[in-house]
C-alpha cells in the first residue's frame, strides 16, 4: 500500500522506535561482553545476535507504523480513535396526566351543623308558609358556609323568628293598629335573601 512518508522518514521513524532502542542496548551488552574478553573472535556476532534478540522481542508501536489511518479488525473502528462508549439509554418520557373530565359539577358543600340545628328548631315552630323561611333555608345550604351565612344563621333568623313568635304571643293586647307578624317576618327573611345573594 502506498503512503505519504517517503523512505528516509521510515528509517527515521525506525531509528526513533523503542524496538531500535532495545535493540542497540542489546549491541552495547554485545560490545561489553567482547571489551570482557568473553566473545572472542565472534563478537560481531554476538553483537548483532543481541541487537536483533531486543529489537525482535520488543513489542511494536501501539498505533500504525506509517500513519496512514485504518479500521481496527477486532472492533471494527478507526484506528487512532478515542475509546468508543455505548450510547447512553434515553430517558423514558414522563406519563402525561390523565385530563380531568370537563363540565364535572362540584362536590355540594358540607353541611353547616348550626344550620341544619336551626333548620330542626325551625320545622317544629309554627311559621306562616308564606314568610319564606324554607326558602331561606335552601339558599343557605346552596350557598355554604361564609361570614354572611354565619351571621344569618347564628343571629339574624333566630331574631327575626324570636321577634315573630313574641309578636303572636301579644298580638291580642297589641291593638287593632299594630303591624301582622307574619308579614313583618315575611319582610326580615326577604331581606336576609336579598343580603345572601
Amino acid at each position: 500500500m502506498a503512503t505519504s512518508d517517503g523512505p528516509w522518514r521510515r528509517v527515521l521513524r525506525y531509528l526513533e522506535s523503542a524496538r531500535n532502542l532495545v535493540g542497540c542496548t542489546g549491541g552495547a551488552i554485545g560490545l561489553g561482553l567482547h571489551f570482557a574478553g568473553l566473545g572472542g573472535a565472534w563478537w560481531p556476532g554476538v553483537v548483532a545476535g543481541l541487537y536483533g534478540v531486543g529489537a525482535l522481542l520488543t513489542p511494536g508501536p501501539a498505533g500504525p507504523a506509517s500513519g496512514v489511518s485504518g479500521v481496527s479488525r477486532a472492533s471494527g473502528q478507526p484506528q487512532g480513535a478515542g475509546p468508543v462508549f455505548p450510547p447512553e439509554p434515553e430517558p423514558e418520557p414522563e406519563p402525561e396526566p390523565e385530563p380531568e373530565p370537563v363540565g364535572r359539577p362540584a362536590p355540594p358543600p358540607e353541611p353547616d351543623p348550626e344550620l341544619e340545628a336551626l333548620a330542626a328548631y325551625l320545622a317544629a315552630v309554627p311559621l306562616p308558609p308564606g314568610a319564606g323561611v324554607d326558602g331561606l333555608l335552601a339558599a343557605l345550604r346552596a350557598a355554604g358556609p361564609g361570614p354572611v351565612a354565619e351571621l344569618i344563621v347564628r343571629h339574624r333568623l333566630p331574631v327575626a323568628v324570636a321577634g315573630y313568635l313574641r309578636a303572636r304571643t301579644w298580638r291580642p293586647w297589641a291593638g287593632p293598629d299594630a303591624p301582622d307578624p307574619a308579614v313583618e317576618l315575611g319582610r326580615e327573611v326577604a331581606g336576609l335573601g336579598a343580603e345572601l345573594a
